[in-house]
């Protein structure tokens, strides 16, 4: 069996309705079109990737590189693609470009609850910092804070 070709690239309008489809899916308060859109306006510093696998969206991720530092905002993979190293992907690229363009923070927010996410993060030197109390609307949820320092060397070739 051939393995399908994944590839990591800038996100355009015109994926928008797959990542809808992926965010309707995997969120309970998923962000709308107009919040999405709003990421394409000049001046927003946002930093939007979308993981293709076999030129099917499988994944995305909505970030914002803001003086010199990234915040990882929205991280989402299909279920059926999970596992295959496209969040890590998407991380990896992200972190790097931050690097090169001088970024010396990273952080981001993730679900108390969410074990797989946290464990993922740590893995990429991510460590808990905070506890956002009652963060997410939906349930009460609290939030884990986590954040990484960004250095030159993270910067790919």
């Amino acid at each position: 069996m051939s393995r399908a070709r994944v590839r990591i690239r800038p996100m355009v309008q015109a994926d928008l309705t797959s990542v809808l489809e992926l965010e309707e899916l995997l969120f309970a308060t998923p962000w709308s079109r107009e919040s999405f859109e709003a990421e394409f306006r000049p001046g927003t510093n946002a930093v939007a990737l979308v993981a293709e696998v076999g030129g099917v969206l499988a994944g995305y991720m909505i970030s914002w590189l803001i003086v010199d530092e990234l915040h990882i905002g929205n991280l989402a993979v299909a279920p059926g693609h999970r596992g295959k190293g496209l969040a890590k992907g998407m991380l990896r690229k992200v972190i790097s470009d931050a690097a090169a363009r001088g970024a010396a923070l990273a952080t981001l927010e993730v679900r108390a609850s969410n074990e797989t996410a946290i464990a993922l993060y740590g893995a990429f030197g991510f460590r808990e910092v905070a506890i956002r109390r009652r963060y997410y609307e939906d349930n009460g949820e609290d939030a884990v804070v986590m954040m990484r320092d960004v250095s030159p060397e993270d910067a790919e070739p």
